[in-house]
């Protein structure tokens, strides 16, 4: 007789609006194998806290001092059962304690293909707007651990898509996105499936 196979609970960490945690979280509501277990938000007017909440999902918002305090982040992480961190737009540094305590099973999504435009500063409409300016003629997205170097980790999975020198950084930014809702979901799937 097989066994069964216990749901990892996943968190979900968002600043923003939240298009790719809806998109996850939409993406594994029927699955055999991830659950969707806590949108975390250091923004309380964070709009991906509505979707959350729309859709079910249990939600925690926390300050700065309390995302680099252990003795916050540990115990809310515990009473989720959390097993697997992925970043959706969220913009804080993440603390090392909470990188060691999640060791290859936190990611990152981040709108360019890295190692090109991350780092400090770099990100959402910044990406876009340094990819304009460079006249790049491809854009993407990049899936990578996290790690205490910002955007520094290990590329996981990358997308491409060509750009025209017509494009605006709206269009680059409106191109990207079409790549994070179609592959973003998968490749934490992927991820997820090999612990």
């Amino acid at each position: 007789m097989q066994a069964i196979m216990e749901k990892v609970n996943l968190a979900i960490f968002v600043s923003g609006s939240g298009s790719n945690c809806e998109n996850l979280i939409k993406y594994f509501a029927d699955s055999n194998s991830v659950n969707c277990a806590l949108v975390v938000s250091n923004k309380p007017d964070a709009y991906a806290l509505v979707r959350a909440k729309n859709l079910g999902v249990p939600s925690a918002v926390v300050s700065k001092a309390e995302l680099n305090d252990a003795d916050v982040m540990m115990p809310l992480l515990r009473q989720y059962d959390i097993r697997f961190i992925v970043l959706a737009g969220f913009l804080p540094l993440i603390p090392n304690f909470l990188i060691d305590a999640f060791p290859r099973r936190m990611v990152n999504l981040h709108p360019a293909l890295l190692p090109k435009y991350g780092g400090k500063g770099m990100w959402g409409h910044h990406v876009h707007e340094a990819v304009k300016a460079a006249g790049e003629t491809e854009t993407g997205m990049t899936v990578h651990w996290v790690t205490p170097v910002c955007d520094g980790g290990d590329i996981i999975a990358q997308y491409k898509v060509a750009l025209s020198p017509d494009d605006t950084a709206d269009d680059i930014a409106e191109k990207e996105h079409e790549l994070e809702m179609k592959y973003f979901p998968q490749v934490v799937e992927q991820v997820i499936s090999l612990l």
